[in-house]
């Protein structure tokens, strides 16, 4: 909903309004239909912005169903909009030679977040851990989804995961702020 009015509409009102004579000022008519102008042109360039936000993973929101489209993605409206900039993010950056950069860049747009990756080739395994937000992310299974499409099928991938211990919180958090913090934060929460 619109709310007529806006200082930016004020400001449109007052610019189209230099550009006419100032006879004109004085009637009703001629006032009114300068609003009115003003009141669709404020629209206009609400809509232009809109479109324009689409362009930008970051900004998108309806327009995600065109970059999963573009990027081969499965579109899933359900999913909360950030999870799915995240989904595009990752295929758009998963695409060169697997290292250990590429696959550090592709979790941590999913998670957010900053993660260590670790290679262990006598154990024929990637280790992923996430160091810099507590508990499980959100998305793991789109994160796991991600990464076994670009890592090698013959390494395992490993997922460790960051929580409170005791030593976090004893003598270090008051009441309040444990009250606070959700049990997905402390190692075995729900």
């Amino acid at each position: 909903m619109r709310i007529l009015g806006t200082d930016i509409e004020r400001d449109i009102e007052r610019n189209m309004f230099s550009y006419i004579p100032q006879d004109y000022w004085i009637y009703r008519e001629s006032r009114e239909i300068i609003k009115a102008e003003a009141s669709e042109l404020e629209s206009l360039n609400a809509a232009i912005g809109d479109v324009l936000a689409q362009f930008f993973i970051d900004t998108a929101t309806w327009g995600l169903s065109h970059w999963e489209r573009i990027c081969g993605i499965p579109i899933d409206e359900s999913k909360p909009v950030e999870q799915r900039r995240s989904v595009i993010k990752s295929k758009l950056r998963g695409i060169g030679t697997v290292t250990v950069a590429l696959i550090k860049n592709v979790a941590e747009s999913w998670y957010n977040g900053e993660v260590e990756v670790t290679e262990q080739p006598s154990l024929y395994t990637v280790k992923i851990k996430f160091v810099s937000k507590l508990g499980v992310p959100p998305n793991l299974a789109d994160i796991q989804n991600a990464l076994r499409e670009i890592i090698p099928a013959h390494l395992a991938i490993d997922f460790e995961f960051s929580y409170l211990l005791i030593k976090d919180v004893h003598n270090v958090m008051t009441l309040s702020q444990l009250e606070a913090t959700t049990l997905d934060k402390f190692a075995g929460g729900a």
